[in-house]
């Protein structure tokens, strides 16, 4: 298997020095606000002000996963809003700079262009091939980004920080779930559906590595974004009698695939990677299906999970949104807050907010908690913050049409698959 290169140690540790060293590389206008100094005496720079600390968000709130964007955004601008009310971050207050690109890679390039002069980290970047397309300029600008995507190839980025597990991890956690609790045995063959792009191939490789040490088959079938009817996909499916189906793509497919397969027969366990579920599901008509066959691996636990700090993220987004939906989304983007959070207070307490020393300070941790999952290891920019998969299930009557299956766990065989990759 050709895995990307950026878990080779000798070059990232080269490039992180140098990064370290040089501590330049933003955009005109950020090196002449670099060397500003706060009254306070902390280092300043871009998106530093002694009463403000601007984030950036590249969202999507008008194309496929606008009901994610939506969910993401309002939990990110509850954490500023619970922040600011204790008093900020360094004595100032954050304010979070949105931005739509509705899934267009060319839009978002052109709203990092706009917003990158003026905040010091984004929070939020939806969509691997948005990331990947932003890759070269995050780095350069040494802005450090959470993206709400999982694609193992945006690994080995100092300035760019994938939280929780990637999507090859969990497909691994997936093939062991099915075997472990579904019967799936060696020899028998299971289905994968799944993105092109990063996101697909990512989850691809998991699943064909899993799958080859428990003697399974895979039969993989690739799908486009905009494709909505997956017959086609489940027809062939069932040809090759395939006893699982794992699907990496997007809440309208996961429906369809589920739908179909359970009104032709092929009632066997689905599992999907996080983002191929949305709670808005179980109005379709393929409700009963989803939760008769549909189980989701993920980073982060259901939102009706009986964690302290889940409940009152639930509660107080509830107070503060009432009768919207608490999603995956909503978890996933105040959990990322949270943690960007605790890396520029760490920035400040060190005494600067300068761009390059927030990404500085965050690497230093090993151990972050925000108190919403797993911990999580900043510390090596080639490997994935967690390993620790949960499983959910749907079920229309919890918060968030979600409940946990399995708590956190690190599936057999996912630290040699990152050893040998």
């Amino acid at each position: 298997m050709n895995h990307p290169t950026h878990r080779t140690r000798t070059v990232l540790a080269a490039a992180l020095t140098a990064l370290l060293l040089a501590g330049t590389g933003c955009s005109s206008k950020a090196d002449s606000d670099s060397a500003a100094d706060g009254a306070d005496g902390v280092k300043g720079g871009p998106g530093v002000t002694d009463k403000t600390i601007k984030l950036g968000a590249l969202t999507d709130l008008t194309g496929p996963y606008a009901t994610l964007g939506k969910s993401i955004v309002q939990a990110q601008q509850m954490w500023a809003d619970e922040t600011n009310a204790e008093g900020g971050i360094c004595g100032r207050k954050v304010e979070i700079v949105v931005k739509d690109h509705g899934y267009d890679v060319q839009k978002a390039v052109t709203a990092y262009a706009d917003i990158a002069p003026d905040v010091v980290a984004m929070p939020q970047v939806i969509g691997s091939p948005v990331v990947a397309a932003l890759l070269d300029d995050i780095e350069r600008d040494q802005v450090l980004t959470f993206p709400q995507a999982w694609a193992a190839s945006l690994l080995g980025k100092n300035s760019v920080q994938v939280l929780g597990t990637t999507y090859d991890i969990d497909m691994i956690a997936a093939v062991d779930y099915l075997t472990r609790t579904k019967g799936i045995k060696k020899g028998d063959t299971i289905g994968h559906v799944y993105f092109e792009g990063d996101y697909g191939a990512n989850a691809l490789e998991g699943s064909e590595w899993a799958a080859k040490k428990a003697g399974l088959k895979v039969v993989g079938q690739k799908i486009k974004a905009t494709d909505t009817d997956l017959s086609a996909q489940v027809s062939a499916l069932n040809k090759e009698g395939v006893k699982a189906i794992l699907i990496s793509a997007g809440p309208a497919q996961t429906a369809s695939l589920v739908g179909v397969a359970a009104s032709r027969g092929l009632k066997v366990p689905v599992v999907s990677n996080a983002p191929g579920y949305a709670p808005q599901l179980m109005k379709t008509p393929a409700a009963d299906a989803l939760e008769a066959m549909l189980s989701v691996v993920s980073a982060i636990p259901a939102v009706s999970s009986d964690v302290p700090g889940v409940k009152k993220m639930v509660a107080a987004y509830q107070k503060k949104y009432p009768g919207d939906l608490v999603d995956s989304g909503v978890l996933s983007g105040y959990n990322a807050a949270r943690l960007m959070g605790v890396s520029l207070k760490k920035a400040c307490e060190d005494g600067s907010l300068a761009r390059q020393d927030v990404v500085t300070a965050h690497r230093m941790q090993s151990n972050a908690d925000a108190g919403l999952g797993s911990p999580q290891n900043f510390s090596d920019v080639a490997e994935p913050a967690s390993t620790s998969t949960y499983v959910l299930k749907p079920d229309a009557k919890a918060v968030g049409a979600m409940v946990n299956v399995e708590e956190a766990h690190v599936a057999p065989g996912v630290k040699e698959y990152l050893s040998k990759n």
